[in-house]
This record gives structure tokens, sequence and C-alpha cells, in this order.
């Protein structure tokens, strides 16, 4: 995701070019509480105004100030609009190979599982513990070393997506994750509640196709 502007920590706490400034920063990506604490209070005080403008332009805001994230997406599926009626597209639709997909629904369970626990909010994850979340599904006698380059270079789509973000390490240490808790906002509770249904088709795939995790679906 791209980074959003920052104001100066002596700037007044409301200006004229607030509500811009918020708008622009969400049509660039997700707006995060951690990243711009100024701007998400704007963005609090401003909420109802940044929902007005964004619709008028076919857009709406996702906002759990819980979680600390917001960002915008389409109102209507394109299968709601008559094709020749439909406004462009502001905020792109990004089609993912089924590697990813899986892969994110994965971590979307580690992190049900994980706040059942309760405790701490921040769910870290190795790049070993990634591998085994996806090493059930992979056909036995796969080449181990082809499943860790194929794993890495999901983790690092999942990066760019904006649903991982990786945690600076000291010098040989191995990778850890922080799984973003708008994950949830993308693989919402009703999917989850036929997520075994779920990986029981994903595991059927694998096995019928006989393909490896490093080929394309």
């Amino acid at each position: 995701m791209s980074e959003t502007e920052t104001a100066t920590s002596n700037s007044p706490s409301v200006k004229v070019d607030d509500l811009s400034l918020i708008i622009v920063s969400l049509l660039k990506g997700v707006v995060y509480q951690e990243n711009d604490p100024r701007l998400w209070s704007e963005l609090i005080k401003l909420q109802a105004r940044v929902r007005d403008y964004v619709a008028i332009l076919g857009l709406e805001l996702i906002f759990d100030e819980a979680e600390g994230y917001a960002f915008l997406r389409s109102r209507f599926e394109e299968s709601e609009v008559d094709a020749s009626a439909a406004m462009p597209r502001l905020v792109a639709r990004r089609p993912l190979s089924f590697q990813v997909s899986l892969l994110l629904a994965l971590l979307r369970k580690k992190m049900a599982e994980f706040d059942a626990r309760g405790g701490e909010t921040r769910l870290i994850l190795s790049g070993d513990e990634i591998v085994e979340l996806i090493r059930i599904f992979v056909p036995s006698g796969s080449n181990d070393a082809k499943l860790v380059d194929q794993v890495d270079t999901n983790i690092k789509k999942i990066i760019e997506l904006g649903f991982l973000r990786q945690i600076k390490t000291t010098a040989g240490k191995q990778n850890l994750y922080e799984v973003r808790r708008i994950l949830k906002a993308f693989v919402d509770a009703q999917w989850l509640s036929d997520f075994d249904n779920q990986l029981a088709q994903y595991k059927a795939k694998i096995s019928e196709s006989g393909v490896e995790v490093g080929d394309e679906q």
C-alpha cells in the first residue's frame, strides 16, 4: 500500500484542506491509525463528511475505529448495475492466484484462533510458521525448497496487498511477520463459518490435479 501524506505536528487541529488530505490518502490505499495518528484523529472528526463525499464517487468508507484502519470500496458489485451505466472503478480489484487466496484464508483462520485465546492483540508469525500452515495442502513428495520459495513469493504479494507487515529483526534471525487486522474486513465472519468446507475443496483440488504449490491454478 502506498504511504499517506503526513501533516506537521504543529499544524492546527482543523484545517480547510483536512478533508482533501483524508480523501486523497484513502484513495491511495488503507489508512492506519498507527501510521498517522493526526490524520486518523481528523478522520474520526470528519467521518460523516468523508462518507458523503465518497458516496458521490460510488464508494463507501469502511472504518474500524477499534482495529485502527479505514479504506474505501465500491458501493456496488458489477453484477448489480447495467454494464453500460457502470461508473469507472476508482478502487481497483486485484485478481489473486489460488495459492495467495489459500494463504490468506489460512492466515484469517489463524487470527480467529489467536483472538479466541485472548491476551495479545498482535498476531506475529515466523516465515517457518507460515510455511507450515500451507504444508498440509501440498502433495506428498513435493519439493520442499520449491515450497519455501513459493510461500516466500506469496508472502511478498500479501505484504503488497497490506495484509502482512514484515517486522525488522537483527541479522541472522528468521523473518517475522505481523498479520494485519484489516484481513478481518476482507475475509469476514460469514465466510469463516464455512471455512472447513472451503479447505476441503482446496485439498480436493490439489489432490485431483496433483499440482505442486509452485504451479499456477
